[in-house]
């Protein structure tokens, strides 16, 4: 089967590789071979660069391990196939009154891809990331050894596994500790604000009362305004809600196509960014809103990456630590302003100090900055110059994002990266790893490249 299919959200980079599928948990992995040296799986390709992508080399889709093994509804715990998404197995818990503990902006994300990457999301400042709340999991290694992996159990591949990319093994199955809620119900409050320091004192002023917390931000505004936006804080409610339709994830809209250049440049973004911030007159705005729309805004339009174009777009997160965090995070909008590039959807949240059990997790105390930029050869410049500011920071980039970074920017912000690599299957690659941390004979000179001409 081609490879074509199995593409990163962001679309960027274009690699050749050969896509199978894993029919059922039991089976073994597709047999390696001089033609294909490695493997990697793939669940639902929303990472945005390349971790999920695997030059010359081969991908196993899991999204045909879709069933639910267990689900205790008195105790909130499931247990489900890897290939199962977010949104498959809300449908099946929120009517009976639980809910994600940790859920990341996309519903459509399988259970496996949020292990392996330890997606964080808007409770961060109180639940950590996903993988704080997994039990247990089975981990299939190209030898044929099935690893159950739990927090007293082959300990060790439990941390290397979560955040781990995919590089440890297959993981065949996931058990969660889920959370009870009231109701499919969120009260949302929406404050306008007018600059960083101002978005700093919200958030200091609503982790202890707010579960949820998170802002938009005008990464255009300039001068005083710089960083004004919209922050919104919710809690889950019990309140009415006659549709029960909404509990169906799905897309109300689709991109039909995709277009011949970037619907996403200076201009579109300028008024985007502007009529945004001004959408909301009052100052503050309470209301009651159902969960898909205030976690997962994106997924009522399918196919939303094509707006892009062809050559795709560049997510880029950072997380910067401390008090150097805050300076940094104005330095960073000032250098996006300068450059007159923007982002589409610029968000700002404040994370806790909840340690992840994963090895390689991103999340560390600290503020968290997410960017997307259409792909364009001045763009990689600009992202240089925000790595530059995050090491200086102490801080890291998102691996699940990235699609360029350095090598020295990736092992400057993870340096339990050596350790990490003792547990990476010896049969399993991706073109991420490579780039970032293999110095092997298995190093390409595409998987080096950085710049936009890929």
């Amino acid at each position: 089967m081609s490879g074509s299919q199995y593409t990163s959200w962001g679309r960027y980079p274009q690699v050749n590789q050969r896509g199978v599928q894993l029919a059922w948990r039991t089976d073994s992995l597709p047999e390696i071979t001089d033609e294909h040296a490695n493997v990697l799986p793939w669940g639902n390709g929303r990472s945005y660069g390349d971790v999920c992508l695997n030059r010359g080399g081969l991908v196993i889709g899991t999204r045909a391990l879709c069933h639910l093994l267990a689900f205790d509804p008195d105790t909130g715990i499931v247990r489900i196939e890897a290939g199962v998404t977010l949104a498959e197995l809300l449908q099946l818990v929120v009517p009976a009154g639980w809910f994600l503990p940790v859920t990341p902006g996309t519903a459509f994300v399988t259970a496996g891809g949020a292990l392996a990457n330890d997606v964080h999301g808007k409770n961060h400042h109180l639940e950590g990331t996903f993988g704080c709340h997994v039990r247990a999991f089975e981990l299939l290694r190209s030898d044929g050894s099935r690893l159950h992996c739990s927090p007293t159990e082959n300990a060790d591949y439990f941390a290397a596994t979560i955040g781990g990319m995919g590089l440890t093994g297959l993981v065949t199955w996931v058990e969660i500790q889920l959370r009870p809620i009231p109701g499919p119900m969120l009260r949302e409050e929406s404050i306008r604000y007018a600059n960083v320091d101002e978005f700093f004192r919200l958030s200091d002023g609503s982790d202890d009362d707010f579960e949820y917390t998170v802002s938009w931000v005008d990464c255009l505004a300039s001068g005083d305004e710089a960083g004004r936006g919209l922050f919104s804080r919710a809690n889950h409610v019990d309140a009415q809600h006659e549709d029960s339709t909404d509990l169906v994830l799905e897309p109300r809209l689709s991109m039909p196509f995709t277009p011949p250049f970037s619907l996403v440049n200076n201009l579109s973004l300028r008024a985007f960014n502007k009529l945004w911030y001004a959408r909301q007159r009052k100052r503050r705005v309470q209301k009651n809103t159902h969960f898909s729309g205030f976690f997962y805004p994106l997924d009522a339009i399918g196919n939303w990456n094509r707006m892009y174009g062809p050559r795709g777009m560049l997510q880029y997160q950072c997380v910067l630590p401390g008090e150097a965090g805050r300076d940094a995070i104005g330095e960073m909008l000032a250098r996006i302003t300068r450059s007159g590039q923007g982002s589409f959807l610029a968000v700002l949240k404040v994370f806790g100090d909840k340690a992840s059990p994963g090895m390689l997790s991103f999340p560390r105390p600290g503020v968290t900055l997410a960017l997307d930029f259409p792909n364009r050869p001045d763009v990689f410049r600009l992202l240089d110059q925000l790595d530059a500011v995050t090491l200086e920071a102490g801080g890291a980039v998102y691996p699940a994002k990235d699609a360029r970074m350095k090598a020295e920017v990736f092992r400057a912000g993870f340096p339990r990266w050596q350790e990490f690599a003792n547990y990476i299957d010896p049969n399993f690659s991706s073109s991420f790893w490579r780039r970032v941390a293999d110095d092997g004979p298995g190093m390409t000179a595409m998987d080096r490249r950085t710049d936009g001409d890929d």
